[in-house]
């Protein structure tokens, strides 16, 4: 967990109205800690891709959001196929042939 004052000093780039503003605007979503904000890891990572995207990347603040949400499903969807991965790999190797047959470019152009 980190705070506020330790979140900025950590990233140079960073701007306390701009923080603030995520927060109100629950792009990240830290915790309450006897009355002052922390973030975890996975939030500190959003924030430093907050600050790519703004900063280094020059997104608007209107579009932040919708590219956001995007990386988000982007990474939802990655996680599931990971999952995906792992269930197959417990598979007898005739199941797990079979589905790479089905998944294969080749077999769409069969169907």
């Amino acid at each position: 967990m980190m705070a506020v004052d330790d979140l900025l000093a950590t990233i140079s780039s960073l701007q306390r109205a701009d923080l603030e503003r995520w927060v109100n605007e629950e792009l990240v979503v830290p915790e309450q800690d006897g009355g002052s904000l922390t973030f975890s890891d996975m939030e500190c990572a959003r924030i430093r891709l907050i600050c790519t995207l703004t900063y280094d990347l020059d997104v608007d603040d209107s579009s932040l959001p919708l590219v956001l949400s995007l990386l988000d499903q982007l990474y939802d969807t990655r996680q599931r196929l990971f999952s995906l991965t792992r269930a197959i790999k417990t598979q007898d190797e005739a199941v797990q042939l079979s589905i790479a047959a089905a998944t294969s470019p080749e077999s769409k152009l069969k169907a």
